[in-house]
């Protein structure tokens, strides 16, 4: 339409001119609203300040640490997060963390290094739909080498009798000089301090094993050991050690064993669980059943079990049993000793084999 209220018609020309006016303005619009907002590629996060790994002289139990990443204003909003990476340096898998706060603790073996990575974590909410990483920070940890590697004691062995008296015991390094002592230190959580052993078990003048007093609290978590030594002729390599106690239990073996034979055919054994702390339902027995020359074993959480007599004509029947803790209460354990052996003997076989000479003899 022009000015006199006319409609005009628009040659192909004006019409390309009008549309690309339009393309533009939408252009423009865009522009002037989503201008202020970078792109995700854009957008980029330092990584966290001052990682570090701190030993606090609990024998394993490090601190790793860190600061916020620097520039971090323009994400007041944001809530940051940061994936921590760590093992020790042999090892083939990472453990991962993600994580709000400015420190992780965890057990390592200090026998060997420990390697760290860690960066920062910006939400998708923050970045315009997807998440953004900052480079990695990285860090190792070595506690100071001290001492050739085959100074370090050998055959370390702690058993936890009874789930009640810790007793460790190790053999001295190779090639140390005679004048070498060696001094034990644990810690675990809840102790203010790594703890030296104070009753050592001492054999020809050198501290070989140490009994440990009555550690409260200790169960179902890291306990850390360190065994190091000294010589005025040369230096000893420390050797660390990680146990969790209730794996190391030894428990007593079981007392008051009884056979009973029903019938012909059926057979009832049963004993006495264990003395002592552990719980009736943390129990494992191994039975070891003998009838006449053979001989089977079995398992079982109850302390009775019920078995069928392979021969009437069996002569001595006998069973010893032994006690473990179950997967139900620990990973791992240590078998009692044997129980004392407790037998049954068919004494009317003795009588039939008496009354059948008489009869032979009879006979002739």
């Amino acid at each position: 339409m022009d000015q006199s209220g006319n409609f005009k018609v628009l040659n192909l020309g004006e019409m390309a001119f009008i549309h690309l006016d339009v393309r533009c303005l939408y252009t423009l619009i865009i522009c002037t609203t989503f201008g202020s907002m970078p792109s995700n590629a854009e957008i980029k996060v330092n990584p966290p300040q001052d990682f570090e790994i701190v030993d606090p002289g609990y024998l394993g139990y490090l601190s790793l640490q860190w600061q916020p990443p620097l520039f971090l204003d323009n994400f007041k909003e944001c809530t940051i997060e940061y994936e921590l990476k760590y093992r020790n340096i042999d090892s083939k898998h990472w453990k991962t963390i993600i994580t709000k706060n400015l420190h992780y603790k965890d057990g390592f073996d200090l026998n060997k290094g420990i390697e760290a990575k860690i960066h920062t974590l910006l939400p998708a909410q923050c970045t315009n739909g997807s998440e953004v990483r900052s480079s990695w920070s990285e860090t190792t940890y070595w506690t100071s080498p001290r001492g050739n590697l085959e100074t370090k004691i050998q055959d370390m062995d702690c058993v936890y009798y009874n789930w009640q008296y810790l007793l460790c015991s190790w053999k001295s390094g190779m090639g140390v000089h005679f004048d070498t002592n060696y001094q034990l230190f644990y810690w675990y959580e809840g102790l203010n301090h790594a703890i030296q052993c104070t009753d050592y078990i001492n054999v020809n003048g050198k501290n070989m094993g140490c009994r440990f007093p009555y550690l409260e609290s200790s169960d179902y978590k890291d306990f850390y050991i360190c065994v190091n030594g000294s010589s005025e002729s040369h230096p000893i390599r420390p050797s660390y050690f990680i146990f969790q106690l209730q794996n190391i239990v030894k428990p007593l073996p079981p007392d008051y064993l009884s056979l009973t034979v029903k019938n012909s055919e059926e057979i009832n054994l049963k004993w006495s669980m264990p003395k002592g702390p552990i719980p009736a339902k943390c129990f494992i027995y191994e039975i070891e059943f003998i009838e006449d020359d053979t001989t089977w074993v079995t398992t079982t959480v109850e302390n009775e079990i019920q078995i069928t007599r392979t021969s009437n004509e069996s002569q001595k029947l006998c069973f010893l049993v032994r006690s473990k803790v179950n997967m139900y209460c620990s990973d791992d354990g240590i078998w009692s000793e044997w129980s004392d052996e407790q037998c049954w003997k068919d004494l009317s076989y003795k009588k039939r084999s008496l009354f059948s000479s008489r009869d032979i003899l009879l006979t002739h």
